[in-house]
C-alpha cells in the first residue's frame, strides 16, 4: 500500500523485453536506502517487486498483464519516473490509499497556468472510470495522489501546486503524454457491495449471505 506522495523521480537505465514481459532497471537515491528484496516500489503508479538492486539501482520484473494495462510500456532508457516505497505503518498517511493497482490509462489534453498552480485535463482511456471521479475526490495519477478539480466533458482536471510540479514527472508531462490512472478503492468497495445488495451474485450460496447490507438497508439509513 502506498500514499501517493512521491519520494523521488527515478531514471530508467535499461529496458529488456520479450514480448509482452520486461526487465526495468532504475537508478534511483532515495528509495534504495534499506532496500530489501521483495520489496514493494511504485513506479509512476504501479506496485512492483524489487528483484536485484545495488546502492544506486534497483531492478523489476513487468509482467504481460501490467504492460497491457499502464504505459510502463512507452518507457525508454533515460525516462524518468515516479517512484515511492510501500508506506510504513508508523509513518504518517498524507496522501490517500494507493495500491499500485491501475485501472487505466489516461491522455493529458492539455495544461494551463492558474496563477501558481498548474491545472491539467486529463481523458481517461476507459469511459467506465468516470464512475469514480468525483470533484473534491482522490485519485492517483502516475502515482502521485491528487484531488479532482472538475469531472465533466470526458475529461477531469487536477491542480499541481508548484512543489509537487517540481517533485514530479508532471513537470516533463505535456498534450498527448499518458499517465497512469488509479480511481480511490473506496469507491470501487462500495460498488461491489452494492452489486450484491441487489442480487447479482455468482452462486446461490452467496446469495443466502445474511449481512443484511443492501440497497434498502443503505438506502434506509441514508447512505444512498
Amino acid at each position: 500500500m502506498f500514499t501517493g506522495l512521491v519520494e523521488e523521480i527515478g531514471t530508467m537505465k535499461s529496458i529488456g523485453r520479450k514480448g509482452e514481459a520486461m526487465l526495468l532497471s532504475i537508478s534511483a537515491k532515495v528509495v534504495t536506502e534499506g532496500i530489501k528484496l521483495g520489496d514493494s516500489i511504485s513506479i509512476n503508479g504501479v506496485c512492483l517487486t524489487a528483484t536485484s538492486f545495488d546502492a544506486s539501482s534497483f531492478t523489476v520484473d513487468v509482467m504481460p498483464q501490467t504492460y497491457r494495462n499502464t504505459n510502463l510500456k512507452d518507457l525508454k532508457p533515460g525516462s524518468r519516473v515516479n517512484l515511492e516505497r510501500a508506506m510504513e505503518a508508523n509513518g504518517r498517511f498524507g496522501g490517500h490509499i494507493v495500491q499500485g493497482h491501475v485501472d487505466g490509462i489516461g491522455t493529458i489534453v492539455g495544461s494551463s497556468q492558474d496563477q501558481n498552480a498548474v491545472v491539467f485535463q486529463i481523458r481517461p482511456g476507459k469511459s467506465s472510470l468516470f464512475k469514480y471521479i468525483i470533484p473534491k475526490g482522490s485519485i492517483a495519477v502516475d502515482g502521485i495522489s491528487l484531488t479532482v478539480v472538475e469531472a465533466e466533458g470526458g475529461m477531469f482536471t487536477i491542480s499541481i501546486i508548484p512543489h509537487t510540479l517540481a517533485e514530479t514527472v508532471l513537470a516533463f508531462k505535456r498534450a498527448g503524454d499518458t499517465v497512469n490512472l488509479e480511481c480511490d478503492v473506496l469507491g470501487k468497495y462500495v460498488e461491489h457491495l452494492l452489486k450484491y445488495g441487489r442480487g447479482s451474485v455468482d452462486t446461490e450460496e452467496e446469495a443466502g449471505d445474511s449481512s443484511g447490507i443492501n440497497l434498502p438497508f443503505l438506502a434506509a439509513n441514508g447512505f444512498v
